[in-house]
């Protein structure tokens, strides 16, 4: 089976492209001939049906749900509730 590695692919692309994105390693992995090994902090692209998530914690390395990811929480509770994020970030100093 060929792998092909991507760092960060998500870097130049806006959602909406990310999104379009993810219709290339869906178009080479259904042959099964090929697996994709992708870097990404893109809550979108870690959303990829029936990928498997490894999250880097304490120097190990665990597959974990996607919903449990660092990336998915932090994106969720901000688009949840961008003003709590915006008092801590914008607090003046005392």
């Amino acid at each position: 089976m060929a792998s092909t590695y991507l760092d960060e692919p998500e870097a130049a692309l806006s959602p909406a492209r990310q999104l379009a994105f993810l219709r290339v390693p869906h178009d080479v992995t259904r042959t099964r001939i090929a697996q994709f090994i992708v870097a990404t902090h893109s809550p979108m692209l870690l959303a990829f049906p029936d990928a498997t998530v490894l999250q880097i914690e304490d120097g190990r390395i665990a597959a974990t749900p996607y919903q449990k990811t660092e990336h998915y929480a932090l994106t969720r509770a901000f688009l949840e509730e961008p003003e709590r994020f915006f008092r801590f970030l914008f607090a003046e100093d005392e």
